[in-house]
C-alpha cells in the first residue's frame, strides 16, 4: 500500500491537526447584569449595599486571565464557573451582578496584563464584596498598590487583594525544570486565601521595603519590556516558529491577543503581545522559540491542574 511512504512530518501534521480540532469548545460563561447602572464600587464613595439578602441572584462571580494555567487554577478554585476575561472582552461583556466579584491575575513586572487593566476600565461591576487575587513567580514587587492605583482610577475599590506564590514560568530569567520542584506552598495559601474570602474578609496585602527594592531590581534587569505602565512587546520580534512547526493551529487558540495564523502550513506571528508566554508553553513540538533566549528551551510548563484545552477556550479570540 502507498500509505507506507508518507513521511513523518506528514503524520505529525496530521495528528496535530486532529489534536487542535478536539481542543474546540467553550468555557462556561456567566453573563453581565447588562443594567443601566452605576458601578457600585467607587474609589470615592461606598454605596449601601441592598436590604434584600436575595437581591443578587449571583453569589460570587471570578473573572480571570491565564497564559499557562495558574491563574486558571486559582479562579477554579473561587468559582464553580470562572469567566474570562479575553473571552468577556471579545463578547464585550462588561456589566456583571453578584454578592462578591473577583478578579484573578499573574503580575508582570508589578502590573497587572494589558488587557486585564482595559477590562477594568470598561467593567461595572455591581457587588456586595470586590475582590482580587494577584500571582507571581518570585518578585511581586508593589504590584499590590500598583494595582490599588489603577483601580481606583477606573473608580472601583477592593475590599481585599492578596497575592499567591505560584510556579514562575518567565522562561528568559527561569528554568522550568527547576522551578517545578520548588515547594510554594501553593494549596495551603490558596486555601487560606479561600477561606479569607469565603467570610469576606477586608484585607490589602501590605508592600514591605523588600519588595520595592525587589521591583526596582527588576525593572533594572528588564529593562524596556516591564515598564511602571505595563509591557510593552511586539510578538514578531519576541518569537520565532522554527521548522518542527506542523501548524496544529494550537497557538492561534491559545493567544488571547489573536497574534497567530497559520500560513502556508507554517504559523506566523505579529502583533501587540502580553507576553504571557501561552504560545511558547504550549507548542507540543517546541517549535515556538524566544528570540531573547531562554534559561533552558527544552523546558515548558502547564499548571498540573488545567488542561491545555481549557486555556485554549479561555483564550481563543477565533471561536464562534
Amino acid at each position: 500500500m502507498t500509505e507506507k511512504n508518507i513521511s513523518r512530518r506528514t503524520v505529525l501534521k496530521l495528528m496535530g491537526a486532529v489534536a487542535g480540532a478536539a481542543a474546540l469548545g467553550t468555557l462556561p460563561q456567566l453573563t453581565g447584569c447588562h443594567k443601566n447602572e452605576q458601578d457600585v464600587r467607587s474609589s470615592d464613595v461606598q454605596p449601601e449595599a441592598p436590604s434584600d439578602a436575595k437581591a443578587f441572584a449571583t453569589k460570587r462571580i471570578v473573572l480571570f486571565f491565564t497564559g499557562t494555567g495558574n491563574c486558571l487554577y486559582v479562579a477554579k478554585s473561587l468559582s464553580d464557573a470562572p469567566v474570562s476575561i479575553p473571552q468577556a472582552m471579545k463578547k464585550g461583556e462588561f456589566e456583571y451582578e453578584a454578592e462578591e466579584i473577583g478578579i484573578v491575575y499573574p503580575i508582570y513586572g508589578q502590573m497587572p496584563p494589558n488587557m486585564v487593566r482595559k477590562f477594568m476600565k470598561q467593567a461595572k461591576l455591581k457587588c456586595r464584596y470586590l475582590f482580587a487575587v494577584a500571582t507571581y513567580g518570585n518578585v511581586k514587587g508593589g504590584s499590590v498598590e500598583v494595582f490599588q492605583r489603577i483601580a481606583g482610577e477606573y473608580g472601583l475599590k477592593f475590599d481585599y487583594i492578596a497575592t499567591l506564590l505560584m510556579v514562575d514560568n518567565w522562561l528568559p530569567m527561569y528554568d522550568m525544570s527547576e522551578q517545578v520542584k520548588l515547594d510554594k506552598k501553593i494549596d495551603e495559601n490558596l486555601a487560606a486565601i479561600k477561606a479569607d474570602i469565603d467570610t469576606n474578609k477586608k484585607y490589602i496585602e501590605p508592600v514591605s521595603d523588600e519588595e520595592h527594592q525587589k521591583a526596582e531590581s527588576l525593572y533594572q534587569r528588564t529593562e524596556g519590556i516591564f515598564l511602571p505602565d505595563g509591557v510593552h512587546a511586539k510578538a514578531e520580534e519576541w518569537f520565532t516558529i522554527t521548522d518542527r512547526c506542523i501548524s496544529c493551529g494550537i497557538c492561534v487558540r491559545i493567544c488571547p491577543r489573536s497574534n497567530y495564523r497559520i500560513e502556508v502550513e507554517q504559523a506566523v506571528t505579529s502583533g501587540e503581545c502580553e507576553l504571557c508566554l501561552a504560545c511558547v508553553h504550549a507548542c507540543p513540538h517546541k517549535a515556538i522559540q524566544l528570540t531573547k533566549g531562554e534559561k533552558n528551551p527544552n523546558a515548558r510548563f502547564r499548571n498540573p491542574n488545567v488542561k491545555s484545552s481549557e486555556i485554549q477556550r479561555a483564550n481563543n479570540q477565533h471561536q464562534s
